[in-house]
């Protein structure tokens, strides 16, 4: 029987330069360095070049005189945004995977690209967490959980970190976006140390991440940019962190003297705070030191030293979209599908003659990589779900309806697809100065969604189809949440394509005929109306943040949601046939035994939850601290090994910090935080673990 690591660090983490860096002797030359430098000099370390960027690049520092290299920044949460690049699937996408290796890949060939594109720093991942399910960024994010999100980001960054530095973003509780510039996130120390930072720090211990991005919102009424305890107390003393934050663009930098004394190393794309003239006026006026200024060239500096970017070699371009890219962009978007509903088997389809299928709605025909913010990648092709099942179906009929046509010929048909959604005009970034190009092919309309429903035409669309159709299958595009709970009795079949990269139709047709098993799993809670979720308001200017979103909330408040986080079909069965537990000298190994009691191969994702009784504060019900996606022949049974940490079944006193509480701990695994057929209780009383 094959035994499997759910997370080996050796493997997400090969390769990843900033991990082997000599951080003492690159301080001492960047201090040797510094000691050379006048201030104009330290001044141009600390700010980017130019407000447009140069072939999809934005420079910051760098001097010729001194042999120092400029940064050379792009985005990347889905791919190389500078010209023709893959485009992966979106992240939320790639976080229904659930699959680390899988998305070490992808940073891997990201960062690949966006060296071949001579960039050397990629901004990305987006790590902020899905508060709630209609923040217009939630696309560009992996998940509404701090465990999973770490391990997924983990995993890119050190995949990226093979070829460019990484800069998760954006640092932190930005996670509304219509008032992102004005908004304070307002946020007790447990709630933020517990639930919205853990991944940020997974990103710096781990995967010792070059930079970070600090964010435009408010933290408790102090700008991010400004705000010491974020960028000195926490990022640099608690967590070590040896590389450079820089700003957001344009509006990620508000102040002179108190950015930079609070740690804000390179304010981009260009100076408009960090100008010569304020920057001299703060020094007169003893608001800000020269001691301080070379404080945050340093910072800048190191990173430059570390990586020697200096020496480094230019990169084949022939690597951009690529034959191994491309495959993987198709492998990850098949891994992503999470089917959500199949009565009576209606899926997988038969290709064979005499069968005939209808592919309904414009959608089907559209190319829809998701928002068009920061984040959009262009493709050189991209494949809709029209043009990946026309290619794929051999034998049986296949005929396209547009929306508006007549749907009465749709009961001729065996089967009747139905793609439906959202695109970037309903979320996404918001870019307000831009929205006069909203309809050209530049910036995005995007934003955040007042309502989880579909727009009317959509929901109208589905319930057409259906109302004339033998079998109504309906493929879902989105960044996040939608509410079915009005029209899924009405269907027969539901899959969740999200925004599926530029081999979307291809893996969407490998998964309608059965060639692919569907195995992704929701990184997001299905609700079954918006009254289930925490209080929203796209308008708000302070917004509470507390431990319960998410699963967290809905298991607190004993809510039935559409479909629970971590859900997800696949045309076989599995089961979960024991778990063993065993303490370490540190934690527990968790060994659970997995068995494909199907007819097909596939694949699933083993989930670990924890709860506790007997708690003096207060605890959510549950919450995910592990996970491995195991993919097995028929019959086939496999060993799954989740690793549990001491470290991770503690909560954060405010007055003492970090507390591994006297209680039993409650161990639960299975295949959602709902479905939980395993479980182990541990007591621990007195420094010491037993068995409850």
């Amino acid at each position: 029987m094959r035994r499997i690591k759910a997370f080996d660090a050796s493997v997400i983490h090969a390769g990843n330069r900033g991990i082997a860096i000599d951080h003492s002797s690159v301080a001492r030359a960047v201090n040797a360095l510094l000691d050379r430098m006048k201030l104009p000099q330290l001044l141009n370390e600390i700010r980017g070049r130019q407000a447009q960027p140069i072939d999809g690049l934005y420079y910051a520092g760098g001097d010729q005189s001194l042999d120092i290299p400029p940064y050379k920044m792009v985005d990347g949460p889905r791919g190389a945004r500078a010209g023709f690049a893959t485009a992966f699937p979106v992240a939320m996408a790639r976080g229904a995977t659930f699959d680390v290796a899988l998305e070490r890949e992808v940073g891997l060939a990201i960062g690949r690209e966006v060296a071949a594109k001579g960039g050397n720093v990629v901004l990305a991942p987006t790590i902020n967490l899905l508060r709630h399910p209609g923040w217009g960024r939630a696309q560009e994010t992996y998940s509404e959980d701090t465990f999973h999100m770490g391990a997924m980001a983990v995993a890119f960054v050190s995949g990226a970190q093979n070829h460019v530095l990484a800069s998760p973003k954006h640092f932190a509780l930005n996670n509304l976006e219509n008032t992102r510039f004005e908004l304070s996130a307002d946020v007790d120390s447990r709630t933020l140390h517990e639930v919205f930072l853990p991944h940020f720090k997974r990103c710096v211990v781990e995967a010792a991440t070059a930079s970070i991005m600090s964010a435009y919102n408010k933290v408790n009424g102090i700008y991010c940019s400004d705000h010491d305890e974020l960028l000195t107390r926490i990022l640099r003393d608690e967590w070590g962190f040896k590389g450079f934050v820089e700003s957001d663009w344009f509006l990620g930098t508000r102040s002179t003297a108190d950015a930079i004394n609070a740690g804000l190393d390179i304010e981009m794309p260009a100076p408009y705070r960090f100008t010569d003239e304020k920057i001299q006026a703060a020094i007169d006026a003893g608001e800000l030191t020269v001691d301080t200024i070379r404080r945050n060239a340093g910072h800048a500096l190191h990173q430059k030293v570390a990586w020697r970017l200096a020496e480094a070699p230019p990169m084949d371009p022939s690597v951009v979209e690529c034959n191994a890219h491309i495959d993987l962009a198709r492998r990850v978007a098949e891994q992503s599908i999470v089917l959500l509903k199949n009565e009576r088997a209606t899926l997988p389809l038969e290709d064979r003659s005499g069968s005939k299928i209808a592919l309904v709605g414009d959608l089907a025909d559209t190319i829809n990589l998701g928002d068009r913010g920061s984040s959009f990648v262009a493709s050189s092709e991209v494949t809709t779900p029209r043009a990946g099942l026309e290619r794929l179906v051999a034998d049986a009929d296949l005929e396209f309806f547009a929306s508006e046509t007549n749907f009465e010929p749709l009961s001729e048909f065996d089967a009747t697809v139905v793609v439906a959604g959202l695109t970037y005009k309903d979320e996404g970034e918001f870019i307000p100065t831009a929205q006069q190009e909203a309809e050209g092919e530049t910036l995005a309309r995007g934003g955040d969604r007042a309502d989880l429903a579909l727009p009317a035409a959509q929901r109208d669309l589905i319930l057409r189809a259906a109302a004339h159709s033998k079998r109504t299958i309906v493929v879902l595009e989105a960044g996040s949440a939608v509410l079915v709970d009005d029209w899924i009795d009405r269907v027969d079949a539901l899959l969740m394509l999200w925004y599926p990269g530029r081999e979307g139709g291809h893996a969407l047709a490998n998964v309608l005929f059965g060639r692919v098993n569907p195995s992704g799993r929701l990184p997001v809670s299905f609700p079954r109306t918006m009254a289930q979720l925490m209080a929203w308001d796209i308008s708000a200017r302070h917004v509470p943040h507390d431990l319960l979103h998410g699963y967290r909330l809905l298991d607190h408040d004993h809510a039935e949601p559409s479909f629970p986080f971590g859900f997800g079909l696949g045309y076989t069965t599995f089961t979960l046939d024991a778990m063993t537990v065993v303490r370490t000298s540190d934690g527990f190994e968790v060994r659970t035994t997995v068995t494909n009691i199907g007819a097909r191969a596939g694949a699933t994702v083993v989930q670990l939850y924890v709860g506790h009784e007997g708690s003096a504060v207060f605890r959510v019900p549950r919450e995910l601290k592990g996970f491995g996606r195991v993919e097995l022949a028929p019959g086939e049974r496999c060993e799954l090994d989740l690793e549990l940490r001491d470290v991770d079944l503690r909560y954060y006193d405010e007055a003492q910090g970090w507390q591994l509480e006297p209680c039993t701990y409650r161990l639960e695994a299975g295949f959602s935080s709902r479905d939980l057929p395993r479980a182990a209780r541990w007591r621990y009383r007195d420094g010491q673990w037993s068995t409850a």
